[in-house]
């Protein structure tokens, strides 16, 4: 499932931002894009992530802005006056003035600038734990809000399934008479009459009507129906014991067709397998 969390937090020497969005995948699938002061915390921040978020292709991005002239380079007066030094005498040996660009050219030389990175506070971690755990809590609400559409347009679809197989009854009635007829006209276009064991005519039409007969379908679909609705209200995970079910459902549905011989059941078993495509879809974002 889709969602989205940010939080922002500033202290005195910066401003830190953390991101945190998801999409819908099978597994968790975390991906990060932390800066050099937070690294040594990775694994910890995956584990948090982990914890609360089952699945998705989760990306997390932590972001500081500094406030102050705390990781300002500053300049080593003594490398930098000894670098002078040296090039004083070599330029009096040599007999060359020194111009006022010498000072940019010594700035170039190695270990002129100190540029120390200071290590994360226990302080400024918590901070940033604190946000985290924030920015995850919003990503989690946004899921919330969004599983609740998602739980309306399933129960529609599965009522409508459940609607279409009702209506499959009004055309039911009269379908085995229909085929029983049929067989008879052909038989007596083909076949004297006087010829037809009528005893042995009945035994194997009862056995060929049989395989025209959806009730078991029928009854076995809809209690697939109703456990999948009563899963639906089962605490999570539940999204895998869904997509089993539907599997079954259609499984009903694709024989109800093969079976029906009629062209009006035919019509709402495809207004069934399309409504039960469209949960199948759903079910992937459910988790």
């Amino acid at each position: 499932m889709t969602g989205y969390g940010k939080a922002i937090e500033e202290t005195t020497q910066k401003k830190i931002t953390i991101e945190i969005k998801s999409l819908n995948s099978k597994q968790l699938d975390l991906n990060t894009k932390i800066p050099w002061l937070y690294k040594e915390k990775e694994l910890e921040m995956k584990s948090i992530i982990s914890q609360k978020l089952e699945r998705g292709k989760v990306d997390l991005s932590v972001f500081f802005d500094l406030l102050d002239d705390e990781y300002i380079p500053s300049i080593n007066k003594t490398i930098v006056k000894n670098y002078y030094n040296q090039l004083k005498e070599i330029s009096k040996e040599l007999n060359l003035d020194l111009n006022e660009h010498i000072l940019s050219t010594i700035l170039r030389l190695p270990e002129t600038l100190k540029n120390e990175k200071p290590e994360l506070s226990e302080s400024e971690w918590d901070l940033a734990r604190r946000q985290l755990n924030e920015a995850i809590n919003m990503l989690d609400l946004y899921r919330i809000e969004e599983g609740k559409a998602l739980e309306k347009d399933l129960r529609n679809n599965m009522a409508r399934i459940k609607s279409s197989l009702e209506s499959i009854e009004i055309f039911e009635e009269g379908r085995i008479a229909k085929v029983r007829e049929k067989l008879v006209s052909i038989l007596n276009e083909n076949v004297n009459s006087e010829n037809i064991d009528k005893d042995r005519f009945e035994q194997e039409l009862i056995f060929y009507l049989e395989k025209f007969d959806i009730n078991e379908e029928k009854v076995r679909l809809r209690k697939h129906c109703q456990y999948f609705l009563e899963s639906m209200d089962t605490p999570s995970p539940n999204g895998k014991i869904l997509s089993f079910i539907t599997q079954e459902i259609g499984r009903e549905i694709n024989t109800i067709g093969s079976k029906a011989n009629d062209a009006s059941i035919q019509k709402l078993v495809v207004m069934m397998k399309d409504d039960l495509e469209k949960i199948k879809e759903q079910t992937l974002n459910v988790l």
